[in-house]
């Protein structure tokens, strides 16, 4: 038991510092007031378990350097309520040891209070665009990983393939940035949804996706090889996209995460019967 009192109080003082630096980088007074007294509330909470160990305990320094860039990444949102998640389950802990240790009950009721403290922070205006993120994200994936596995079975050159599917990936993205400019238009009641900013988000996370399933295709020279580590990084970008959505929204990753990845994968098996039809009947092959 000794050693789960030091882990908690390492993760404590590991806290404070971590919501001092989200309190530092937070764009508000209001904001950093109520982070910086949860960092101070950590602080103390640490103090409180130094009197059970009668040890000093480092902070985990990987462990705010990781916070520290995902804030960075994807927000002060995602990150608080990613931490705040991982304190949900030393709640039966909490209950179990304040039974010895009063004060460590009030740790207990002072960590929910900082998460009634919180509300009122998790508002990041990135969670404004996720529409516009999935018009692109997801019209990548379905529209790019059906036409390269086509393209995979119609054609025998990677190069060719590669270069045709950068070249329409870059003119859906031009489309799709102007699809979702004139889509955040028409949604009058989001105020705080700039059209301009929708589209960049819209165009910038179709063309990454572009990027990232086209690259296969420049590195290696068969082109089933290929379209396997290509239909491998589409199943990446849906569970990382999906973990991210979440976290940040609170909603179920499995059942999303199935419904894009079926999505994908159901048009890209369509496609392969395409690419096998065109190269078979009509005798296409580059």
């Amino acid at each position: 038991m000794d050693r789960l009192y030091i882990k908690q109080q390492k993760a404590e003082i590991t806290e404070h510092f971590v919501y001092r630096y989200l309190a530092s980088i937070s764009s508000t007074k209001e904001n950093k007031k109520v982070l910086n007294q949860i960092a101070d509330d950590e602080l103390r909470h640490y103090h409180i378990w130094k009197n059970i160990t009668h040890q000093d305990v480092k902070p985990d320094k990987f462990k705010i350097f990781y916070f520290k860039w995902l804030s960075r990444l994807f927000g002060l949102s995602f990150s608080l309520k990613l931490m705040e998640s991982g304190e949900v389950h030393a709640q039966e802990f909490y209950e179990k040891v304040g039974k010895k240790y009063p004060d460590v009950g009030k740790i207990m009721e002072e960590e929910e209070a900082h998460e009634h403290d919180l509300i009122n922070i998790l508002n990041d205006k990135r969670l404004s665009y996720v529409g516009a993120i999935v018009l692109g994200l997801n019209d990548a994936l379905v529209e790019l990983t059906g036409t390269l596995v086509g393209l995979s079975f119609a054609f025998t050159d990677n190069l060719a393939i590669a270069v045709t599917g950068f070249i329409m990936g870059i003119a859906a993205a031009l489309s799709m940035a102007s699809s979702g400019y004139l889509a955040s238009q028409e949604e009058e009641e989001k105020e705080d949804v700039n059209p301009v900013v929708a589209a960049i988000y819209t165009g910038v996370a179709y063309l990454i996706t572009v990027i990232l399933l086209v690259f296969p295709y420049f590195i290696f020279s068969s082109s089933k090889l290929a379209m396997g580590v290509m239909l491998g990084i589409t199943l990446l970008i849906i569970a990382a996209y999906n973990y991210y959505i979440s976290v940040a929204k609170e909603v179920s990753f499995k059942s999303r995460f199935a419904s894009m990845a079926f999505i994908s994968l159901g048009v890209a098996a369509i496609s392969f019967g395409i690419g096998l039809l065109a190269k078979h009947w009509l005798g296409v092959s580059i």
